[in-house]
């Protein structure tokens, strides 16, 4: 079994997949702080001094000077103002990730006028692609 294992984790596309996991934690990391450190603290200030992360309705009842006087008095809390910060966060990302998707369809194609052969798609891919054109057949 420990074999059996061991040819699994060797594959090329189970490093490929960590190494992408682990990049993609720690840019997920940085664009956080690029938005909770570097984006929201000017656009608080140009809306008239609002801290983003203390924008909050609360529902039990009561008024909290902040999130953090809420959440330690035990008041259920909708913060809207966390979650205008991971919409923001997540547009980055999305941005990021199509700009990167973009950029590797430009060099396949650049391959492809300079009569390289593209890469070969895998064994998984053609069963994905098939399995997609059996679905789309089927639809009315």
């Amino acid at each position: 079994m420990f074999k059996e294992f061991k040819q699994f984790i060797m594959r090329g596309n189970v490093i490929d997949l960590a190494v992408g996991v682990i990049i993609g934690a720690a840019f997920g990391r940085v664009v956080a702080s690029l938005v909770e450190d570097i984006i929201m603290p000017p656009i608080g200030v140009a809306l008239g001094g609002v801290n983003f992360s203390d924008l909050f309705i609360t529902l039990s009842g009561g008024e909290y000077q902040s999130l953090a006087q809420a959440k330690e008095a035990g008041a259920a809390t909708i913060n809207y103002g966390l979650f205008i910060t991971t919409v923001i966060q997540f547009l980055i990302v999305a941005f990021a990730v199509f700009i990167l998707v973009q950029q590797v369809n430009r060099l396949f194609r650049r391959a492809e006028a300079k009569g390289e052969a593209a890469p070969q798609p895998t064994q998984e891919v053609k069963l994905l692609s098939e399995i997609r054109d059996l679905l789309a057949a089927r639809r009315p």
